[in-house]
């Protein structure tokens, strides 16, 4: 089995100077780490109106090493040919879209953002939504997009029986609002990152682990904005068995997707 990071990103942060962002950094600091593959998004794209251009880079940037780096690219379905990002998607075998619904100026659970969850499901990709990049003290006076919601998430959920979602950079509290509030069939369709949830002395990781259970965590890391050091501290000091570490570290992400990632030349969706 191989350790795999979800949340992991290249390329210029638009809010702050970001160091050690290119493939290359990305590679040194999972080799360092021992980290095998990640699933990895364009931190420019955030903020792109039409994001096509900055995931044609990530594709080239991350086309050398794909049997590490996984370009999971950017959709915007307020662009009218949103559903070529997602075709290009299935083509370059990403393991999923990531859309930014604050950051777009699209409503969480609106038209627009259901017809790209549908789409992306009736594809067999997941959609990576990240709650937030950075501690609300540390954001730029103008970065004000507003979070996903745990409301919003669940609302997500529904909309399709083939609805996959994977929320990122996530704590304690929206995890538990999320999972509660869905029914035992819709908590399976989603995952969790452990990028931004707690350890020691609070250890929220460690509560969540058992109350909401190991299978619904992958292991991410949030490089190159976190410490990916970080990220192993807290699975080592929940003190859960190592069987359990190794699962969220290695095989949660595999087991949990809707199908395994396409070869180059997967069918088209639209």
């Amino acid at each position: 089995m191989a350790i795999t990071d979800v949340a992991t990103f290249i390329g210029g942060f638009p809010f702050r100077p970001v160091a050690e962002a290119t493939p290359d950094d990305l590679l040194r600091h999972m080799d360092r780490l021992g980290i095998d593959r990640a699933w990895v998004g364009s931190l420019p794209s955030i903020l792109h109106q039409d994001p096509a251009p900055a995931n044609g880079g990530l594709y080239d940037a991350t086309r050398p090493h794909r049997d590490r780096l996984l370009p999971v690219p950017t959709v915007n379905p307020e662009q009218a040919r949103w559903q070529d990002d997602v075709n290009r998607a299935l083509e370059a075998g990403a393991p999923a879209v990531r859309v930014y619904p604050g950051y777009q100026g699209i409503a969480e659970v609106g038209p627009q953002m259901r017809v790209v969850i549908v789409t992306a499901a009736a594809a067999g990709l997941p959609v990576i939504l990240t709650v937030r990049f950075e501690d609300i003290r540390q954001r730029h006076p103008i970065d004000v997009a507003p979070e996903p919601t745990a409301a919003g998430v669940r609302t997500l959920v529904r909309m399709d029986e083939q609805v996959r979602v994977l929320v990122s950079h996530a704590d304690r509290a929206f995890i538990e609002e999320t999972h509660f509030g869905l029914t035992a069939a819709e908590q399976q369709r989603v995952l969790w990152d452990i990028a931004w949830v707690w350890g020691p002395p609070e250890d929220h990781l460690a509560h969540l682990v058992r109350s909401v259970g190991a299978k619904r965590f992958a292991f991410g890391t949030g490089l190159p904005l976190r410490l990916g050091e970080a990220a192993f501290a807290r699975l080592e000091l929940t003190g859960v068995a190592r069987e359990v570490r190794q699962q969220i570290l290695e095989r949660n992400v595999d087991d949990w997707r809707l199908r395994a990632p396409r070869e180059e030349g997967g069918n088209s969706v639209l």
